[in-house]
């Protein structure tokens, strides 16, 4: 077969012609060439929704009565039940510490045993955790239980975007690596429409059901894993070239077929070219002088979902409720919020298609720097009862923007921006970036929102406008556009150095004879 067969010039005419057709292809042309590429991606990043409903699920129920008066502690001045901060600073954090450690092992298993055995570890792990919440009847090991259950989330979190980035083709790449978003977004959802449901249920059970509805999802992650085809960029890396095509196939519609040898040359070509660039694939090469600039593309953006102002914000129900709305109302508007987040994420495939990442990113991050500076500046009016209607319905605007923007293009980058050989080292340490700022910000957010810490309110605004407002800049001057580029031509473009304001207006010639990099101005 063609790993085998012929000398590097057959290989270089094949990758060629695959090159070619790939950057021919329109969007609607990718999706009849590539059904299975498209359905697999949707399947294994349906795994992120159990991430969006936990999410939502701990930052509401410190809100929801029964939670808050079987695991809180009693407030002399708001005559309520509340979890005291420091332990909603563990239950917050403490997914996220779980999460780390989850990312980094899945780093080492997608290097050694590929795509498939780490998604049924995640599997099976996220099975056996749950339980540890449901059956919880302490502050201390509902923490724990929190912590555990970040294990799986880290690998589905590192999986869905990288697998999605090598089956799809470069078309179809930044939908499915940004569909991610739209999957936590739908965790988020039906965390919200669950916890709506059980808010007039009066004893433990209302609660606990929402932690035992995660299990549903269990047998069909389960059968994912039984079928779903390991990444042909894998088995080329680890010389498998045969099996390499024979996964391609299972990815392509029949007509397509024909060109899976091709696809296949045009994966080694790639890879023949970062080991020339740079022959490791451990944590570590990501921060030599090869590779340094895409990591920190790739964190520093994934970064940006967290000092865009995410924790004040996904917080709506608890910031809606000390803000003065009552719990039902407070749930509705979560429950809205939510909606508007997912058709945001669907809205955002249309955008990114024409306005391009960087656009995108600058955007967005410009326009919640602005919502929450006036969210802040509305909090220092105390007097006028109307102030509170207006900090929320920002809040929701807030997450609109976000989920039309930074949201989904946050996943997209890190999968989009890293080499093939370190694509899941990247998206590890990217992932891993988020949740080290998570795990901050949750410690922090909790003081600054609970009436019995800080109590700062919709002053909270001011805190991440600021940081908001560093990642404006940090966008501008680092974050290059990469709309229309195969992995090949963006390894090309990195070794070149190009500055970042000139990535959209450079092409590659990667096929010369002599095999060196070509870059010329348009």
């Amino acid at each position: 077969m063609l790993g085998r067969a012929g000398t590097w010039e057959a290989i270089l005419d094949e990758a060629q012609a695959a090159n070619a057709h790939e950057h021919a292809l329109t969007v609607r042309q990718a999706l009849k060439s590539y059904p299975w590429a498209v359905a697999w991606s949707l399947v294994v990043s349906l795994s992120i929704i159990m991430e969006g409903y936990d999410t939502i699920l701990i930052g509401s129920l410190y809100a929801y009565p029964t939670y808050a008066r079987r695991f809180g502690e009693y407030q002399d001045a708001t005559k309520t039940y509340q979890i005291p901060a420091r332990w909603q600073s563990a239950m917050g954090s403490g997914p996220q510490a779980g999460a780390i450690v989850g990312a980094i092992m899945n780093g080492f298993i997608i290097q050694r045993f590929g795509y498939r055995p780490a998604f049924l570890l995640g599997v099976v792990l996220m099975a056996a955790f749950v339980m540890v919440s449901f059956f919880g009847m302490s502050v201390e090991l509902q923490a724990v239980g929190q912590i555990l259950c970040g294990l799986p989330w880290g690998i589905f979190a590192t999986i869905g975007p990288a697998y999605a980035s090598e089956l799809c083709p470069l078309p179809l790449r930044v939908y499915l690596t940004a569909y991610t978003n739209m999957c936590f977004a739908t965790g988020q959802l039906i965390g919200a429409g669950v916890l709506k449901s059980f808010i007039e249920w009066d004893n433990d059970w209302a609660w606990r059901i929402p932690f035992a509805l995660q299990w549903l999802w269990i047998p069909f992650l389960f059968a994912a894993c039984i079928f779903m085809p390991e990444s042909p960029w894998f088995l080329v890396r680890k010389g498998r070239y045969d099996e390499a095509e024979k996964s391609v196939l299972r990815l392509m519609a029949a007509h397509e077929k024909p060109q899976a040898k091709p696809l296949v040359a045009l994966m080694i070509h790639t890879n023949e070219t970062e080991k020339r660039i740079a022959e490791g694939t451990s944590y570590w090469d990501c921060f030599k002088p090869a590779d340094v600039r895409r990591t920190e593309i790739a964190c520093v953006s994934f970064l940006g979902q967290i000092t865009c102002g995410a924790q004040f914000a996904y917080s709506a129900t608890y910031f809606f409720q000390q803000a003065g709305l009552d719990s039902e109302t407070s749930y509705n508007l979560n429950l809205g919020g939510t909606g508007m987040a997912f058709c945001g994420t669907i809205a955002s495939w249309f955008l990114m298609r024409h306005i391009g990442r960087r656009n995108l990113y600058l955007a967005g991050m410009s326009a919640m720097s602005m919502w929450l500076l006036i969210i802040g500046a509305l909090a220092t009016n105390t007097h006028n009862p109307a102030v509170k209607w207006v900090q929320s319905i920002l809040c929701l605007i807030w997450l609109l923007t976000f989920s039309l923007t930074v949201g989904p293009i946050g996943w997209a980058i890190p999968a989009e921006v890293s080499s093939t050989r370190l694509r899941s080292k990247t998206v590890v340490l990217a992932r891993t970036s988020y949740y080290l700022a998570q795990i901050v910000a949750n410690v922090i957010q909790p003081y600054m929102m609970n009436p019995s810490a800080w109590n700062w309110k919709g002053k909270t605004g001011f805190f991440w406008f600021a940081f908001a407002c560093l990642s404006v800049v940090w966008a501008f001057f680092r974050l290059p556009e990469t709309r229309g580029r195969s992995y090949e031509e963006l390894d090309l473009m990195f070794e070149a150095k190009l500055p970042t304001r000139i990535f959209k207006t450079y092409h590659v010639d990667a096929y010369d004879n002599s095999q060196q990099t070509k870059v010329d101005k348009v």
